[in-house]
């Protein structure tokens, strides 16, 4: 089995599209991942993961990246709550928010937090997706560790976090304020209708032809004057050609 054999397996296994990938990094990772469990060849790793669930998660988990916190990179969600602010003070009714690629639910929480404190909770929509089924049963349970809430202010995780057993649970109102849907970035259909789309140290795995796919599809997706929230290295340089204009550091808005 050649590595395109194997991307085709994946894809009809998993439903994961492993061509849209920059491929120098991702056969980097396959060939860690088959070093780590010793596995000789592609042949070997497929049959592994075809009669071992738990390495099949561990695939599962290390190629769609599941690393996140709550508040990564804080300066650049106090710009983030700026934005909010004004887009709120205009839209009095609610706006509508994605957080794309949510993986355990840090990323949507933040928000739910944020508006929170903006006084408009319970006016708004929060939809969070993922394309990790499993990964989204965890971000439903809200419940964290140490470091995925090391950049949560004192006073939010004295008021919306439960310390028990080294775990930190989100509190169920805030909890209730997002919906979870499993969602592929790269198959699937795009909603319409959002005010503000999150999605941050995604687009950074994908080639050139998919990402700017992805940020033609985030514009069509997004109301007029709505934002786009990037991760920390992913600058849009041509933001221009997808219909956006720059609001802040990794803030897009939509002309």
């Amino acid at each position: 089995m050649n590595i395109d054999q194997f991307k085709d397996w994946v894809h009809k296994d998993f439903g994961i599209y492993l061509f849209a990938y920059k491929e120098n990094q991702l056969n980097r990772r396959i060939l860690s991942l088959m070093s780590r469990v010793g596995a000789k060849d592609l042949d070997e790793y497929v049959k592994l993961l075809k009669t071992d669930s738990n390495q099949r998660q561990k695939f599962l988990d290390f190629i769609t990246i599941n690393v996140t916190e709550f508040f990564r990179n804080p300066e650049l969600f106090d710009e983030l709550k700026k934005e909010l602010q004004a887009y709120l003070d205009a839209h009095r009714n609610g706006i509508k928010i994605w957080s794309a690629a949510c993986s355990i639910g840090a990323e949507p929480y933040s928000l739910a937090i944020i508006l929170d404190n903006l006084k408009n909770s319970d006016k708004n929509t929060i939809i969070a997706s993922d394309i990790d089924s499993t990964i989204l049963e965890r971000a439903k349970k809200g419940e964290f560790t140490d470091a995925e809430i090391k950049n949560v202010e004192a006073s939010y995780l004295k008021k919306y976090f439960e310390a028990k057993n080294d775990k930190y649970t989100i509190d169920t109102r805030i909890k209730n304020m997002i919906t979870f849907r499993k969602h592929d970035l790269i198959l699937d259909d795009y909603e319409k209708g959002f005010d503000l789309i999150v999605c941050r140290n995604v687009v950074i795995y994908f080639n050139q032809d998919i990402k700017e796919k992805i940020y033609e599809k985030f514009s069509s997706s997004l109301n007029r004057g709505g934002l786009l929230f990037v991760g920390a290295t992913e600058s849009i340089y041509n933001c221009k050609e997808f219909g956006f204009e720059k609001a802040s550091t990794f803030i897009y808005r939509k002309l």
